[in-house]
């Protein structure tokens, strides 16, 4: 059996929404493998609708969905419709530029 370890999850915008809307929390505590996983298994295990999500950040870090995801991590998924300049501040723009390619 795999050793785990706990990531702390928060969603934001229109997928905090998506969540609150299905009864879910905005906010997550989740399993995951000691040899980690993607940004984008941990948004399909938490069943966040990826065409939405344009950056993940970890650790305080924008990354687009291939980013790996280690025990002890904290990864905060936003979706695409941030305002304007934060967008470009925070690195989402080239995150979510990435995935599209």
């Amino acid at each position: 059996m795999e050793d785990t370890g706990n990531v702390s999850v928060r969603i934001f915008g229109l997928l905090r929404a998506h969540r609150l809307e299905r009864g879910l929390s905005a906010t997550a505590t989740f399993e995951v493998p000691e040899t980690g996983m993607s940004a984008e298994q941990l948004a399909r295990a938490l069943d966040l609708p990826l065409e939405m999500i344009e950056g993940v950040f970890v650790n305080h870090t924008v990354y687009d969905l291939d980013h790996p995801v280690m025990p002890g991590d904290q990864v905060a998924f936003v979706p695409y419709g941030t305002p304007g300049p934060h967008r470009f501040y925070l690195g989402l723009y080239k995150a979510g530029k990435q995935r599209s390619q």
